[in-house]
């Protein structure tokens, strides 16, 4: 895919932060865009700055990417709308912090629906009107936690492992049938969300300490993430990480090997004195 313009662009999770910018980026390049998020009035305020982009057209509906027959409905509503997708970006996505021992199964469950089976559902629902297009793109947001893994994150490592392999297997799939459909991976280090801010914790967890760490850690606006993301996708990008951070940290853990594991162990205790 080498341009954006006149593409018909389907982005979840766009009510805000990552989402957010995807949309208003391809609509300044010329997108179709439809979006979706659980939060109306951020998805609202995403219209209106899409439009401000040069939106040729936008549709919007509120949707929880976890309720499979609703996202399965909203794709035939966006094939019949636009009549075709060329891109798909499953970018819906939520935190849940707190070791592992002190968590429900209803919590892991929750963050499972949304960041996994929510990838899985919008890529089968979208799939077919990608290769029916002849030109067409799946862009899955895992996250730097889907390349190694830290304390307190087991559900959301979990959840970003999943949506990594899940997505490579799939390029490979489509490179073996010879599908006119590029896929990427993408990898965003710390980005300036309000991910963990709208993120659940468990009881031990100090939800406050974890956001504000949060905050000095994501630096990145999310427009310029948006750009490196939209330039993968013309590169035909099979892995992408954003920002130095995420490549420090990458490397860091491939060098280290699986003792990487032991210092992460130590940094949560030097780093995040709130986490029991």
């Amino acid at each position: 895919m080498k341009t954006l313009k006149d593409k018909v662009v389907v982005i979840t999770g766009a009510g805000s932060g990552i989402g957010r910018a995807l949309a208003v980026h391809a609509a300044g390049e010329g997108a179709l865009v439809a979006i979706s998020d659980v939060n109306e009035a951020g998805l609202a305020e995403t219209v209106a700055l899409a439009k401000d982009a040069g939106a040729v057209d936008v549709h919007s509906a509120k949707l929880d990417v976890a309720d499979r027959p609703a996202f399965l409905a909203y794709a035939d509503e966006v094939a019949r709308y636009f009549g075709r997708v060329n891109v798909i970006v499953n970018n819906a996505g939520v935190t849940m912090t707190g070791d592992f021992e002190d968590m429900t199964l209803e919590e892991f469950d929750w963050i499972m629906g949304i960041n996994v089976d929510g990838v899985i559902t919008g890529t089968k629902a979208f799939l077919p009107h990608l290769i029916a297009s002849g030109d067409g793109h799946v862009v899955n947001i895992s996250s730097i936690f889907g390349l190694f893994s830290v304390p307190g994150q087991s559900a959301y490592n979990a959840s970003k492992y999943a949506v990594r392999g899940f997505t490579e297997a799939l390029r490979e799939e489509m490179l073996v049938a010879k599908h006119p459909v590029g896929v990427t991976c993408v990898h965003p280090g710390g980005i300036r969300t309000g991910i963990v801010r709208n993120g659940r914790t468990t009881a031990h967890e100090d939800a406050d300490a974890l956001n504000a760490a949060f905050e000095k850690l994501g630096r990145m606006d999310p427009a310029k993430a948006a750009k490196i993301i939209w330039g993968a996708v013309r590169k035909d990008q099979a892995r992408l990480l954003v920002g130095l951070d995420a490549h420090a940290l990458h490397n860091l853990t491939k060098f280290a090997g699986s003792r990487y594991q032991d210092v992460f162990a130590l940094g949560k205790k030097l780093v995040l004195p709130g986490n029991r």
